[in-house]
């Protein structure tokens, strides 16, 4: 059911719309998780290194479809806070055309470039040719995850944060499914994790789509819907590209830390992977609650509500920290159990490292949640250059780090380079926030 976020308690409105949000997102994280999981128990530590060193390039890509299709259901967001229907329409129309053309060139590019980007990151050689498989059928999913994120944001852009939910679990479930069939039963190896995840992202998809033509006649489109524009294309574009651009000039910095923790080995490289996914699955309020403000903000921008804006930000910042203080509690006293899930209780330097991870992100994970919440609720007002260059105060830091730390204090410099980033960008969003909103009075 669509949701009118102009009216009502934002507090309530926040948590009414952030929950279901949170449950897919952790869905999703699930899923994400059950790869690693089966990889790492059923194939062993090379294996899940090798899925591990392509996360900086699957980050550099799907980041990029993600922050796109997040910036294009903004201008959604706003006309369905205007109630300008046939401006929705329009836009939704304009999103697909433009999400058609990303998808081509990216898809292209990306399975160009695969491999050199791996030897440049400085890939061990033992797990070479399962990253390279892996990655490059993730790249070949590209339409998948650009398809149902372009659904799936249209539809939490006029408030409606249930059906993604719903479509995720089913999703998950046959992630899981899949996973063990292609991995057990046809030996596929590291292949049928990246074939797994690719099924279960386009059947998510095609049932947002198949949900949405039957539910919503606010969003059937007519041909006219689909009549180009580049006025109006452009302020998609507008949008669109920095926050697509600002999760991969952030990915570009994961890359260049990637190629600093390869050069430790591959069993440095699975620490990093399973502390990896034990810090996204506790981190999943942070990004939750920014996808909530980018798209409250833009419905109240497009009602004229900025005082609305003012006091929902006011009143996510102070649930984001409360998430924030419980996240870092669970890595700290369950950290080590939480990465047994990933990798054999044998391998002692594994458990050892990760915790090493866990223990220094829970110390900083309030910078990474305020860092969302400043981030989205400028884009939700149409601010999306100081959230582009915070991606790039990112990329700085992490560089920084990763030419700079390791060599100093070893592991626990790359572990330290996200924090670092997260401070580098948070402040700057945090007073181009401020000064923003005393634009608007």
């Amino acid at each position: 059911m669509a949701k009118d976020l102009t009216s009502g308690s934002p507090t309530r409105l926040i948590l009414t719309y952030s929950v279901p949000l949170l449950i897919g997102n952790i869905f999703q994280q699930l899923y994400s998780m059950a790869d690693t999981i089966i990889v790492g128990k059923c194939l062993g530590v090379d294996a899940l290194a090798a899925v591990g060193a392509t996360g900086g390039l699957s980050f550099l890509i799907i980041g990029f479809l993600i922050g796109l299709t997040s910036g294009f259901a903004v201008i959604v967001a706003q006309r369905f806070g205007a109630k300008d229907m046939e401006g929705l329409r329009r836009s939704v129309g304009t999103s697909t055309i433009l999400c058609v053309f990303t998808t081509i060139v990216l898809t292209a590019l990306s399975l160009l470039t695969s491999k050199p980007l791996l030897k440049l990151m400085n890939t061990p050689d033992n797990i070479m040719a399962d990253s390279q498989r892996y990655i490059n059928i993730i790249f070949i999913g590209i339409v998948c995850t650009m398809f149902y994120n372009m659904m799936a944001c249209i539809l939490r852009a006029i408030g409606d944060s249930k059906t993604p939910l719903y479509f995720l679990i089913v999703s998950s479930i046959l992630n899981i499914v899949l996973d063990l069939v292609f991995i057990l039963n046809f030996n596929m190896g590291v292949a049928g994790a990246a074939w797994a995840t690719v099924i279960s992202q386009a059947v998510s998809g095609i049932l947002c789509l198949f949900y949405t033509m039957k539910k919503y006649d606010i969003l059937k489109l007519s041909k006219q819907d689909f009549t180009y524009n580049s006025n109006f294309a452009w302020r998609h574009w507008k949008l669109g590209l920095p926050m697509a651009l600002q999760f991969s000039v952030t990915a570009i910095g994961v890359l260049i830390l990637q190629g600093a923790l390869n050069l430790f080995g591959s069993t440095k490289i699975a620490a990093y992977t399973a502390a990896c996914k034990v810090e996204q699955l506790v981190t999943q309020p942070a990004g939750t609650f920014g996808v909530t403000m980018a798209n409250y903000a833009g419905q109240n921008l497009g009602a004229g509500r900025i005082d609305r804006v003012k006091e929902g930000v006011k009143k996510c910042l102070r649930l984001t920290l409360i998430f924030a203080v419980a996240a870092s509690a669970i890595l700290l006293l369950f950290g080590k159990p939480l990465t047994g899930l990933f990798v054999d209780g044998k391998e002692v330097e594994v458990f050892e490292s990760a915790q090493v991870y866990l223990t220094v992100i829970a110390i900083f994970l309030p910078a990474l949640n305020v860092l969302f919440v400043y981030r989205n609720a400028l884009q939700g007002v149409g601010r999306s250059f100081m959230p582009f260059m915070a991606g790039v105060f990112e990329l700085v830091a992490r560089t920084i780090c990763a030419f700079t730390l390791p060599a100093i204090i070893g592991f626990t410099g790359i572990c330290l380079a996200g924090p670092i980033a997260w401070l580098a960008a948070a402040i700057p969003l945090a007073v181009t926030y401020y000064k923003t909103i005393k634009q608007f009075d």
